[in-house]
């Protein structure tokens, strides 16, 4: 199949950003991209426009370092406190994923997050103090404080493992 250049106008996951010259397929740029105002043919008259959507996209970026910066900042003084179900002997049924960190996050902090930002190895399944990594950007990660307690353990009993 044929290939074309296009200027993208927004930024488009898995493609580019804006001001992106790119390479696509024909069928794609004429079927969707153009029409949907997503970017513009390659054209000489359009390459001008470049210097415009580099602005935007440089206004965009410094944006999102600041929001993120923000977050991380927000997320360094989070303490989670999660349960893991456990049974009589202490084996835990289950474990704790990036979607149980991200809806404690929303519920406990207020702070939404993807679940694909928070970077876990493996499913957390003992309990104690563990740091989750978080990558909010590029450049910009910090770590959360997760407190996994056992379902059903008395209240005093997480204060004196704490002390």
């Amino acid at each position: 199949m044929a290939n074309t250049q296009v200027i993208l106008k927004e930024k488009i996951k898995g493609l580019g950003a804006e001001a992106d010259v790119v390479k696509v397929k024909r069928g794609y740029a004429r079927n969707f991209l153009v029409p949907a105002g997503k970017a513009f043919e390659a054209t000489k008259g359009n390459l001008r426009h470049i210097e415009n959507l580099k602005k935007i996209r440089a206004k965009r970026e410094a944006d999102e370092l600041a929001d993120a910066e923000k977050t991380a900042s927000k997320l360094k003084k989070v303490k989670l406190k999660l349960t893991l179900a456990t049974g009589a002997a202490g084996k835990a049924f289950g474990s704790i994923t990036t979607i149980d960190i991200a809806k404690a996050l929303e519920e406990q902090a207020k702070i939404t997050l993807d679940r694909h930002q928070i970077l876990l190895e493996k499913p957390i399944k003992t309990t104690g103090k563990h740091e989750v990594s978080v990558k909010l950007l590029a450049d910009v990660s910090c770590f959360i404080r997760v407190d996994v307690a056992a379902e059903g353990a008395p209240d005093g009993a997480e204060e004196d493992a704490e002390g």
